[in-house]
């Protein structure tokens, strides 16, 4: 009685069958040897010759790496969601808007908003999730999982936002120029906000109001109400800016930190500019998420990049990776691995934007 499969004789397949087992086992999956490892970029280049998430996680590397190094000089989208800063993420990122890895900041309200809020003196203290929430509630203290907030220092933020929002001209404005504004007002060296601001990197963010930004706003609002020369939020003006981005770079790549509106919103972006804007080719060439969200919902949180496709917003040719790990972990992890390798990217020019007029320009900054 035979011990081998069907159709295979004395361990031998026939001959077309060998070759295509030859042309699926060309590469092993090596072992991580933390022995050898100098640094996290190491652990990373590790990690893509392993399987499962950190498999995926240091093909993220390479996808940035390669956007960071086209010589055609993609325009690198940044998009955030997620409790990034009550997981201590503020500084990461922080760095990479000054590193110059990224272009432009797509963000929710409330990650912009707990930046303002340690920018004033707010912090984040540890806490447990197993916490009593009346008796929290009782102290004015709110919990993000297993980190408590100040709620009275909220308060004072969202007075303070609405107090400065008094000193911008009472005109119309995207969320990139009011973001711009009140970055420029907390002179804080760890402010995501202040170093895009002083970098003369792009903060956007689609859906503002939907954070305690719109409270602070609504202070602003209920203060000037009736008032015709009042402050205005022009969410289109929002679109009208990015798709003259995006329709003005020659090609572009996106890093999404979880997904929700900003993924959607830059995705969309892409769309818009192709077909109405007349930007010539596809989709987003360089593409990766790190995310926590699956599929198998039907949320766009969760879609993988490939379905992305056949929307247009990635392109067919695109290179783009996607790794199901949460933020507090692989951010910092791809962030110091950059660091780690930052002679691959570190002659890299900026963008400037010019402003000025209702077109946006870009240009190289100097070497």
């Amino acid at each position: 009685m035979s011990v081998y499969p069907p159709g295979v004789v004395r361990g031998r397949v026939p001959t077309s069958t060998a070759r295509r087992r030859s042309a699926l086992l060309t590469k092993p999956v090596l072992p991580v040897d933390v022995t050898r490892v100098r640094g996290l970029g190491d652990l990373l280049r590790q990690f893509q010759t392993t399987s499962i998430q950190a498999r995926n996680l240091g093909r993220c590397l390479e996808v940035w790496e390669n956007a960071l190094t086209d010589r055609r000089r993609p325009t690198i989208f940044l998009g955030l969601s997620g409790p990034l800063i009550a997981a201590g993420l503020r500084r990461v990122l922080r760095d990479l808007v000054d590193w110059g890895v990224v272009d432009v900041v797509v963000s929710t309200g409330a990650v912009l908003y707990q930046d303002l809020y340690q920018s004033i003196g707010g912090r984040h203290w540890i806490g447990t999730p197993t916490a009593n929430d009346p008796e929290l509630r009782e102290l004015y203290l709110d919990r993000i999982y297993d980190t408590y907030v100040d709620e009275l220092k909220f308060a004072e933020t969202d007075r303070t936002i609405g107090r400065i929002t008094d000193e911008f001209p009472r005109r119309p404005a995207s969320s990139r120029e009011y973001l711009g504004f009140l970055g420029s007002r907390f002179p804080d060296p760890d402010s995501i906000l202040a170093t895009a601001a002083r970098r003369g990197i792009p903060v956007f963010s689609p859906a503002l109001i939907d954070s305690s930004i719109g409270i602070g706003l609504t202070l602003h609002y209920q203060a000037n109400r009736g008032r015709a020369d009042r402050f205005i939020l022009d969410a289109v003006r929002d679109n009208f800016e990015l798709v003259q981005i995006l329709a003005a770079s020659p090609r572009t790549g996106v890093i999404y930190i979880g997904g929700g509106t900003p993924k959607n919103w830059i995705n969309d972006g892409i769309v818009m500019a192709n077909y109405a804007f007349g930007r010539e080719g596809e989709g987003h060439h360089y593409a990766l998420q790190i995310t926590t969200d699956v599929p198998n919902w039907g949320g766009l949180s969760g879609s993988t990049l490939d379905e992305a496709q056949s929307w247009g917003k990635i392109s067919k040719t695109a290179t783009r990776a996607m790794a199901h790990v949460e933020a507090s972990i692989g951010l910092p992890l791809l962030a110091g691995a950059l660091w780690d390798r930052r002679a691959v990217w570190k002659r890299r020019r900026g963008i400037r934007f010019d402003w000025s007029t209702d077109q946006v320009r870009l240009s190289r900054a100097p070497a």
